[in-house]
């Protein structure tokens, strides 16, 4: 089961003793701070998470799925995580 918004604001609240509102926009200002370095810089490291960089994808030509024809995909930014070694070596 995925870790929704409330169960991590309740769960980061308990570990630090501190108000669940105090959590609340701490995440929503991480957030923020998270969105604004990755379009002024591209990347941004969240130690022992890892890395959060700007993936460049190119335009390109797909297939619509039902019909078969051709459609053209625009080229877009995506975000890309590059987990820490601390994370990898914790899952494995």
């Amino acid at each position: 089961m995925a870790l929704t918004k409330d169960q991590l604001i309740s769960d980061l609240a308990e570990a630090v003793d501190a108000p669940k509102t105090t959590v609340r926009a701490l995440l929503d200002q991480l957030a923020q701070v998270t969105t604004d370095a990755l379009e002024n810089d591209g990347e941004i490291t969240l130690p022992g998470i890892g890395k959060l960089k700007v993936n460049e994808r190119p335009a390109r030509t797909g297939r619509n799925p039902q019909t078969g024809k051709e459609i053209q995909i625009a080229a877009k930014k995506a975000v890309k995580l590059v987990p820490a070694k601390a994370l990898t070596d914790a899952l494995n």
